[in-house]
Parts: structure tokens; C-alpha cells; sequence
């Protein structure tokens, strides 16, 4: 492509690098200059004009960003219509996005003509929100570049929606004494603002005594009612792989996952499995409806995405959420010990 200041009578059909505003004629960056436009142009003394000039292996901004977007998307994806070079991509439905990370360093590593920003891999996305962009930066891209980002995709598509699904969700809340209705009540209400975006209330919601084998009964009767996620709502925080909690998902026969996340608020998440499904030990942030790691586990649950180990581990870069105002001066080195 060239760029650069040519005769104003030699501009039809280029593309005007820079707008143009006269008193009666606006030309906007971008445009194609016509024949009528010269003749204004000329008839003001214009007599040069700053151009792009496409050559003829060149794909247009417009065109290049579409393709690129439709060869990018995959499930649930809507692509805007392209204009100024911009493709813009939104979630056609709530769920959790996708990301092929490693695809998407390599497309931006292309070329600086090329690049696709997208919200955060494995963000939770409401229908109708925009995800990502792609943004063709000159006016045109050699048809050469072009194909090479196409081909750093590797046929498959790197960004995509994975919709939440009508889990049936069983909520247990443990009691202790001093440990009032209103607070249980409230802990309910915000579990069920956080199923609302899947469209999914609180299937079961039963409250037992602060007790191993009482729990431990309790999950078995949910798992065997058809719970999908159990989320267990603690009246005191687990503090050990061998407190009520832990214990009582193995005594009914489940298993322990991980117990601590690099998350915070939300350190002391647990997360187990019983007869196949997830049972969550929820700390104690999760009565708030503020942001913390216990979010991130349940909207990926929501949306049938296993969470391992692995994936609990490596949440600890951008991991620390919020100061947690309740809790003291927690990271001043003079305050006293904390809970």
C-alpha cells in the first residue's frame, strides 16, 4: 500500500488518509474520494491531498477484519458489521468465554497491522455483551500477512461462549449457635443472584447442625435427588482438610479436590467431589455478593467446565481481588493477629 500526499486531481478512488472539512464538504477518514469531491476540492485550491493507495495483492481494512473475525469465532459468537477497519464480536449467549490463549499471542505476533483484543479467558459473559475486537490498523494489509494470521489460527476457531446450563443447585447451611436466620436467609438471596444469570434458582435448601455425619447424611440425600453443584455454606470457616466440613464429603464417600485457592477474597474455598459431582465448601465471602474466587469456580460449574487442581493453582495472578474492609487493616505489618 502507499501512503502519502499526491496531487489533488489525481485522487479519485483513494482513500482519504486524513478527514478533509471544507465549508460545504466533509470527507472522513477512511472514505473513497469520488470524482465531485475533487472538483470541490480543487474548486476551494486543494491542490494535494495525504492518500492511501491500496495495491492489488492488498485487503481492504473492512474485508480483512471481517474474515479474520469469522475465522476467529466460534460457538455463540455474533459478529458486528465491520466498519473503520473494526470487527466487534458479542456473546449471542450468558456463559463462560473460551479462549485459545497460545492461537491468540501468536495472531497478534503476526504483524502491527493486525490485532484482536478479547475480554478474559474463562470470564463470565452476559447475552449480548461485547467479547472481543479485531482491529485492522492500516487501511489495507498485504494479502501475504493476511494469510499468514489465518494460517496462526490452525483451522480452528480460538474464541467461543460456553453456555450456562439449568444445573439443579443444593444449598446446605450448617448451624451453630448465635448464627441467626437472617444471615442463612441472606446467604441464600446471594447465591441465588449469582445462579440468576443461568437462569437457575436454589433447588434444595436445607439447614442441618455443624456436624460431620449429620452433613455427610445430607449430601448423600441431595446427590441422590438429582443435585448437580452442592454448595456447602459453613457456619464456621474450614480450616483444615480434617475439619466438618472436608470430613463429611469423605465419610459419605466423595473425595477432596483441593482445599485453599490463591484467590482473595476467597482463600478458603474447598472444592470435592461426590458420586461425580462437585461439591463446594464455600468460604466465608461467599455470603457476600462482591466479586471473590468462589464466583469464578461456580460460573465455570454453571457451565459444565471441570475445575481441577491445576486450575485452582494457577488463579493467583490477578487473583488479588479487593481489600476486604471488614476484616482490619489485614496488610498492615502493625495490626494485630487476624482470623
Amino acid at each position: 500500500m502507499k501512503f502519502g500526499p499526491i496531487p489533488t486531481e489525481n485522487a479519485v478512488g483513494a482513500i482519504a488518509a486524513h478527514s478533509v472539512r471544507l465549508a460545504n464538504l466533509t470527507i472522513k477518514k477512511g472514505m473513497h474520494f469520488s470524482s465531485s469531491d475533487i472538483s470541490s476540492l480543487l474548486a476551494e485550491g486543494v491542490t494535494s491531498v495525504i492518500v492511501a493507495l491500496p495495491d492489488a495483492d492488498d485487503i481492504l481494512e473492512n474485508d480483512a477484519a471481517e474474515q479474520l473475525a469469522k475465522a476467529l469465532s466460534g460457538a455463540h459468537i455474533r459478529l458486528d458489521r465491520p466498519t473503520t477497519g473494526r470487527t466487534n464480536l458479542f456473546a449471542e449467549s450468558a456463559g463462560v468465554l473460551e479462549l485459545n490463549v497460545p492461537a491468540i499471542d501468536r495472531l497478534n505476533a503476526i504483524d502491527e497491522a493486525i490485532t484482536f483484543a478479547t475480554l478474559p479467558h474463562l470470564r463470565a459473559v452476559e447475552r449480548g455483551e461485547m467479547i472481543g475486537t479485531v482491529k485492522i490498523i492500516p487501511f489495507a494489509v498485504p494479502k501475504s500477512i493476511f494469510e499468514k494470521a489465518i494460517s496462526a489460527l490452525g483451522g480452528e476457531s480460538v474464541i467461543s461462549i460456553r453456555p450456562f446450563l439449568p444445573k439443579r443447585v443444593a444449598a446446605i447451611s450448617t448451624l451453630l449457635p448465635g448464627l441467626k436466620t437472617s444471615v442463612i436467609n441472606k446467604t441464600i438471596a446471594v447465591l441465588e443472584g449469582r445462579l440468576a444469570p443461568a437462569g437457575v434458582t436454589v433447588d434444595t435448601d436445607i439447614r442441618i447442625p455443624h456436624d460431620r455425619e449429620i452433613l455427610a447424611a445430607s449430601l448423600k440425600e441431595v446427590i441422590a435427588d438429582g443435585a448437580d453443584i452442592v454448595i456447602v455454606f459453613g457456619a464456621s470457616a474450614i480450616t483444615d482438610r480434617r475439619d466438618v466440613i472436608p470430613s463429611a464429603i469423605e465419610s459419605a464417600g466423595g473425595r477432596i479436590e483441593h482445599f485453599g485457592m490463591p484467590v482473595d477474597p476467597g482463600n478458603l474455598m474447598l472444592i470435592g467431589e461426590l458420586h461425580g459431582k462437585p461439591v463446594l465448601g464455600a468460604p466465608g465471602c461467599a455470603r457476600s455478593p462482591k466479586e471473590n474466587g468462589f464466583d469464578w469456580v461456580l460460573q465455570r460449574l454453571m457451565a459444565d467446565i471441570a475445575v481441577h487442581k491445576s486450575d485452582i493453582t494457577k488463579l493467583g495472578v490477578g487473583g488479588l481481588l479487593m481489600e476486604i474492609v471488614q476484616r482490619g487493616h489485614l496488610r498492615d505489618p502493625n495490626a494485630g493477629p487476624q482470623d
